[in-house]
């Protein structure tokens, strides 16, 4: 089909192309992801799958009851207890699973990122189109070349899920260290402190409610695809959703969704809780690591005479 100027440019041609080549020449290395994912995805379900769910449960609780307080545990509780209720608690705990996988990955990807996105203006001018071009891609693009290179099963379903999500965890990262007080960094050096101290004992705890926020943000978009996942054979909830949608099931429809509701609901409010700046926490370990930064930062600079 030609195009309106008379000629049609063969893009969709030029990318079948590469990831052909790139399919000859780099199997082996898709082997080895795949494997990895594999193994690291079936060890996870195996602990959430293996023990009774009652035992799950208490430990989600607990971690909720770590994180907030009661109101959140009892919330969680009444959570778990519906998703159990309704028959869908081995689907969640896959679809959990397939979620924790992926954040993971896409936390230890994107934190370094972001971290250099921060110490370099270079970088982060390459890295954010590359971040808009993930973002804004539809989703079912990004499964294609995972089924490609990967084939059926949790493993594309995971690819396609940390490029969906890794964007939120770079661009919070390079924000938060970005934000911390020039004022805090330069005294900190001042006093003899290296880069990478600097980095570890100043930016990192002051920059924390901005880094747990895009992990926040990295889980909310990692269970966003889990139906997508389900499109390719990953299971879980997503599975459910895909059943429900062959057989215009409206009751499967609804519970495997509302299931998902519930594990997106706990997980953003107990990585929320966790990334609060609660009573100064991180400023208070700062002050206590570098006395001297704080001090530069708080106490004004006598100004020079004047004439001088």
């Amino acid at each position: 089909m030609t195009s309106l100027f008379g000629f049609r440019l063969p893009f969709g041609d030029a990318v079948d192309a590469v990831v052909s080549w790139i399919t000859a020449h780099f199997g082996g290395l898709f082997d080895v992801i795949a494997a990895a994912l594999s193994f690291c995805y079936a060890w996870m379900e195996y602990l959430l799958t293996a023990p009774p769910s009652w035992v799950v449960a208490l430990v989600v609780v607990g971690v909720a009851f770590w994180a907030k307080g009661w109101k959140l545990a009892l919330g969680t509780l009444l959570g778990l207890a519906f998703i159990a209720a309704v028959g869908m608690w081995p689907y969640a705990m896959q679809t959990l699973a397939l979620v924790l996988v992926a954040a993971a990955v896409a936390v230890v990807l994107s934190i370094p990122l972001g971290i250099w996105a921060a110490r370099s203006d270079a970088a982060s001018r390459v890295i954010k189109p590359v971040l808009d071009f993930m973002q804004t891609t539809p989703a079912f693009v990004y499964l294609i070349p995972a089924l490609i290179f990967f084939g059926l099963g949790a493993v594309p379903g995971i690819i396609a899920t940390v490029i969906f999500a890794i964007a939120p965890g770079v661009r919070l990262t390079e924000l938060g260290i970005r934000g911390v007080s020039a004022e805090v960094v330069e005294a900190g050096a001042a006093f003899g402190s290296s880069p990478w101290r600097i980095l570890r004992q100043i930016q990192l705890p002051l920059a924390r409610p901005s880094i747990m926020a895009g992990v926040n943000q990295v889980i909310m978009l990692s269970l966003s695809m889990v139906v997508f996942a389900g499109l390719v054979g990953a299971g879980g909830l997503g599975g459910q959703v895909v059943n429900a949608l062959n057989r215009i099931d409206v009751g499967l429809g609804a519970e495997a969704g509302v299931s998902v509701v519930v594990l997106a609901i706990v997980l953003d409010r107990v990585t929320a809780a966790f990334g609060g700046d609660r009573s100064g926490t991180t400023r208070r370990i700062v002050r206590r690591r570098h006395p001297e930064a704080a001090a530069g930062a708080s106490t004004p600079q006598p100004a020079e005479p004047v004439g001088a």
